[in-house]
């Protein structure tokens, strides 16, 4: 897949942004690893499976 323009941005936008979420997050090391390779490896797909799922989501509900 190839992503260009003002969408390929936004996309490295939101990667970057859920990286530094889940590396501030208080999860295991080991959870933190694994949830910024899912981001890396799958940055649409990954991003939105952080999202629902992440580290933080526990906390986004309290």
């Amino acid at each position: 897949m190839e992503y260009a323009g003002i969408g390929g941005f936004i996309v490295l936008v939101l990667n970057i942004w859920a990286i530094v979420s889940i590396v501030g997050s208080g999860a295991s090391t080991g959870s933190k690893v694994l949830w910024t390779l899912l981001v890396l490896i799958l940055p649409i797909v990954g991003f939105v499976i952080w999202l629902i799922a992440g580290p933080r989501s526990n906390q986004r509900l309290a």
